[in-house]
């Protein structure tokens, strides 16, 4: 009787010690980590132990309940805020989630996405670790998104990508509506990674204006589920601003190694960024493979033709005389928003993009232009005419905002196209030409190796280009240029055009390191062939132009070797 009365008291007081420990649980001990390792040292420990006792691979008994340990302490130790706080106050005060044992009667073990109790978190049991995500089950399980005041495994706040598009709740929805955290919670089937091919990589991925995440493996090497895993993660976080495919090397061996993404020790993680390119290049990820450092990559790697300016250049801006409509985004924002960033990839080629932070719709400069409510995009045809493309805009997902907008500027695009074909036969009727625009993609065509002198006038103001534009036409039709190039014939002599250089400062910087920044207008013969120039100091009047294009066709004049291959950025 008296060893029957004392079994429960054991066992309460067993219990008791138990869930004590488990809630005191050192992070530091839990990684293996001194308590001065820098962030790189609980990267490595994390990525090691995560591999380890990953559920996945590992079906040892307690290696579930250690791989929630796991996480919930790199997810203490990664936060400098919740680190700093354990280290002064410990387990209770420093982080209120970070526990393992269960929390009611479910048998199971908590794992907190975002902190803490009640804010995001969800409990599992042992056995049920199969039929979680990505192995048919309705349960998923996600790395930690954990940081201060609602900061992701991004870096960067939750306002930046998952509260609000725009910025300022003026109009704008959340990205994800009353969904978010499931959305970013969520992880599908490995199944649900694109399979890359030769044939998907040119059709899709190749200068299409989307970011993509691409990893590259084989079957055989170690590891591959966990990269997948993580590729998934950053997919979910993204979805809808960035696509994601895996190539294996073992059936697509020829176009691995064509591609250099051959996987030979370990899986290869690689982003098609358009950062240093506007046709874009495939950069590899070299990093601590972390969700939250992968996120942080792709975020950089995203799209940026949208040129941020001050709300009081907008109108500056506007006003430049540009081949392509101009559309502008006024938001609330103090950076480029993450969707418009997207949207000036798809549509690079079609229109210039530029953005301005706007404290209150109330603002002078808003008003004159018609704006009401804010965000707002507004949008400038060739010609200069302004039209208001929307107002308050609000949406729901990335997806469905990235539908909405592109179907916008389809729109104006067709009111361009319009008001083209209807400029097109006024100047036909009157015999007014126009000259040609220098841009990265029409560069090889108006001025590329078979042409042996190109004619470029270029042009930091409306009214210089008028003066420009004005002169060349009339040159052009002279006698010692048998016909001006306009993209048609490779066989000219010489070519004429025009190039923003308050769009493209590269340009004059390729051909001389002050590019020429003291210039107004400025008119260049270049040779292509040999990488050479010359620049006309004189009055630029049509006599005096069509003397230098005389001495130069004669060899009357010096030219310099050009710094580097023009370019436009």
């Amino acid at each position: 009787m008296k060893i029957r009365s004392a079994f429960p008291v054991i066992f309460c007081a067993s219990f008791l010690i138990f869930s004590l420990a488990a809630k005191t649980l050192d992070p530091y001990k839990v990684l293996g980590v001194e308590r001065n390792a820098n962030q790189r040292e609980i990267q490595k420990a994390f990525h090691k132990l995560s591999l380890q006792y990953h559920p996945d691979k590992n079906k040892n008994k307690g290696a579930q309940e250690k791989f929630a340990e796991i996480n919930n302490a790199y997810d203490i130790l990664s936060d400098e805020e919740k680190r700093k706080n354990y280290d002064l106050y410990g387990d209770e005060k420093g982080n209120p989630g970070f526990q393992t044992g269960n929390t009611g009667d479910q048998g199971g073990y908590t794992y907190f996405t975002n902190g803490g109790p009640g804010q995001g978190g969800f409990t599992f049991r042992p056995q049920e670790w199969q039929t979680m995500g990505g192995h048919g089950g309705s349960k998923s399980f996600s790395f930690s998104f954990g940081g201060p005041g609602g900061q992701n495994s991004f870096g960067f706040g939750l306002d930046d990508v998952f509260s609000n598009l725009f910025g300022g709740g003026m109009g704008g929805e959340n990205w994800f509506g009353s969904s978010t955290q499931a959305k970013s919670g969520s992880t599908r089937s490995h199944k649900s990674i694109r399979a890359v091919n030769s044939q998907v990589y040119k059709k899709e991925i190749i200068d299409k204006g989307m970011t993509w995440l691409l990893l590259s493996y084989t079957p055989t090497l170690k590891g591959t589920e966990y990269y997948e895993s993580i590729i998934e993660e950053v997919a979910n976080s993204f979805q809808g601003a960035l696509k994601v495919g895996s190539i294996n090397c073992q059936t697509e061996l020829s176009f691995s190694k064509d591609l250099d993404v051959y996987a030979r020790k370990a899986p290869r993680v690689f982003v098609y960024s358009y950062r240093t390119s506007d046709s874009g290049s495939l950069l590899e990820y070299n990093g601590d493979l972390t969700a939250k450092n992968l996120k942080t990559f792709c975020r950089e790697h995203l799209p940026r033709f949208s040129k941020h300016i001050d709300l009081s250049d907008v109108e500056l801006y506007s006003s430049n005389m540009q081949t392509l409509p101009k559309v502008v985004l006024l938001s609330t924002k103090k950076d480029t928003p993450v969707i418009w960033r997207v949207i000036s990839g798809l549509y690079r080629k079609r229109f210039a993009f530029y953005d301005a932070e706007v404290h209150h719709v109330s603002d002078p400069t808003v008003r004159r232009m018609g704006v009401d409510a804010l965000p707002a995009v507004v949008g400038w045809l060739p010609n200069g005419e302004k039209y208001i493309l929307k107002t308050g805009i609000s949406v729901k997902d990335v997806e469905s905002a990235v539908q909405d907008l592109s179907a916008l500027l389809d729109g104006f695009e067709k009111k361009n196209e319009n008001t083209a074909f209807k400029s097109k036969n006024a100047y036909s009727e009157s015999g007014d030409k126009q000259m040609p625009l220098l841009t990265g993609s029409n560069f090889g065509t108006l001025c590329g190796e078979t042409t042996p002198v190109c004619i470029v006038g270029a042009f930091r103001s409306a009214r210089a280009r008028d003066k420009l534009e004005a002169i060349l036409l009339s040159v052009s039709q002279k006698s010692f240029s048998r016909r001006r190039n306009l993209g048609t014939s490779g066989g000219d002599s010489i070519s004429y055009s025009l190039v923003d250089a308050s769009k493209y400062p590269s340009f004059l910087k390729s051909l001389d390191r002050s590019g020429f920044r003291s210039s107004d207008k400025l008119l260049v013969a270049y040779k292509p062939r040999k990488g050479k120039y010359a620049a006309f100091a004189g009055e630029l009047t049509a006599e005096e132009v069509e003397r230098f294009i005389g001495s130069v066709l004669n060899g009357d004049v010096q030219f310099t070797k050009t710094r580097q291959k023009p370019t436009f950025n």
